[in-house]
């Protein structure tokens, strides 16, 4: 990205963001939480990655973040205070009104998405960058399902996301140990496209932008074709050009990864598991069911 282009956004925003060449940038920068999603940037994110679908000149997006950490997952100090006694239901709809919609704004953005994971990404985190439809590492990086350690179940989407990426015997050797995964072991297990050193990742971002699309200005139908045979993003909208059977199989398709979505929620229960043991219980149950 240009220095040109960085300084669109102002230094202390959370989230900055810049359109350069084509590319959305959307950079998480709370560097000192080793960027730790807060509501606000939560609801930053899906509100560019809406923005970024309906603008035709943005081509791509690209989502990564400053210091050491792409993400340590969901920052939880922020959240507003319980305004009464908390109910069944409660934490499945906290989850799908809050993780899983970050995760549904990346899978429904209509332009392609490409993490470019600068260093930890965690929980939440992790789950963002595989959503993505191309992941960049940084060699430095790390991969972690770190939900286990807390005795809880995967959210935003990684008990629906891993199983199809890795598959359920890698995704449940991920999810029941939660031990740190480098961009190495990543890339060699499919969830990272390709590893480079630091100092490279940028660059490589804005080359695999629009400079790499080989398409006329207006990509979307033959990109979005390929997502739908790579089945990376089962469920989500993609804007055919007459409203016909295609775009009604299409909303089909997304309305299934939806309620697949919410049965990951669902899965959450109702708040932490006494151990994990039964969190490893619950990640059984969901990947086969989902």
């Amino acid at each position: 990205m240009s220095g040109e282009a960085a300084q669109a956004a102002p230094r202390d925003a959370t989230v900055l963001h810049a359109l350069d060449g084509g590319v959305s940038w959307i950079t998480l920068n709370r560097p000192e939480a080793m960027n730790a999603v807060t509501r606000d940037q939560r609801e930053r994110i899906i509100a560019l990655l809406t923005d970024a679908s309906g603008d035709p000149a943005v081509r791509a997006v690209v989502l990564t973040a400053t210091g050491r950490g792409f993400c340590a997952g969901a920052d939880l100090r922020g959240a507003p205070a319980q305004a009464r006694e908390r109910v069944p239901g409660d934490v499945s709809r906290t989850i799908r009104l809050g993780a899983q919609r970050l995760i549904a704004a990346v899978l429904d953005c209509e332009k392609p998405v490409i993490a470019a994971v600068n260093g930890t990404a965690a929980g939440i985190g992790a789950h963002l960058a595989f959503a993505c439809d191309l992941v960049l590492a940084a060699d430095t990086a790390k991969f972690i399902e770190v939900f286990v350690r807390r005795g809880l179940v995967p959210d935003g989407g990684g008990a629906y996301l891993l199983p199809r990426l890795v598959g359920p015997q890698r995704a449940k050797e991920l999810m029941f140990f939660g031990d740190a995964l480098s961009a190495a072991d990543a890339e060699q297990m499919g969830l990272v496209n390709r590893t480079v050193p630091e100092g490279e990742l940028s660059a490589l971002a804005a080359a695999w932008g629009p400079a790499r699309r080989r398409a006329d200005p207006g990509p979307r139908p033959g990109q979005a074709a390929g997502e739908r045979l790579a089945g990376r993003r089962p469920g989500r909208r993609v804007r055919g050009r007459g409203g016909g059977p295609g775009d009604q199989h299409d909303d089909a398709g997304r309305q299934r990864g939806r309620g697949v979505l919410r049965r990951a929620a669902a899965a959450d229960v109702r708040g932490p598991l006494r151990s994990p043991t039964s969190s490893h219980l619950t990640i059984r149950q969901f990947l086969w069911r989902a």
